[in-house]
């Protein structure tokens, strides 16, 4: 059974950074890509952030240069680093293992993240 956990939310003022940690157990699929959601009030969870096997990273242009995505060696952990925050990147952020964009593993309790202008 694969466990997700996401940390590192809070609340910031705009233009702040936090970073987001997931660690993961369990046995994962190895070919699985890993991805970063954002579920916002009122709106559908959205994949924003994904890196693959071999490391290429894609995001949302709503996030593109201002968030990063890595992840441990071990690969059973990853990150968002958030630059530059806006009040539209309040929400929960979620992380799973994706394969052709669907996540593949029961969710997360995900980390709140509020960011104040």
């Amino acid at each position: 059974q694969v466990q997700l956990v996401e940390s590192g939310g809070g609340s910031v003022q705009a233009g702040g950074s936090l970073r987001l940690s997931c660690v993961t157990s369990g046995t994962m699929e190895r070919f699985f890509h890993m991805a970063w959601f954002r579920q916002s009030p009122g709106k559908p969870r959205q994949m924003i952030a994904r890196i693959w096997t071999n490391d290429i990273v894609i995001y949302a242009d709503s996030v593109k240069g201002r968030f990063t995505i890595s992840r441990q060696m071990s690969r059973d952990s990853i990150h968002l680093q958030m630059n530059d925050l806006k009040p539209e990147d309040s929400g929960v952020y979620f992380c799973n293992a994706v394969r052709e964009e669907s996540p593949q593993y029961p969710w997360g309790p995900g980390t709140q993240v509020t960011v104040s202008s």
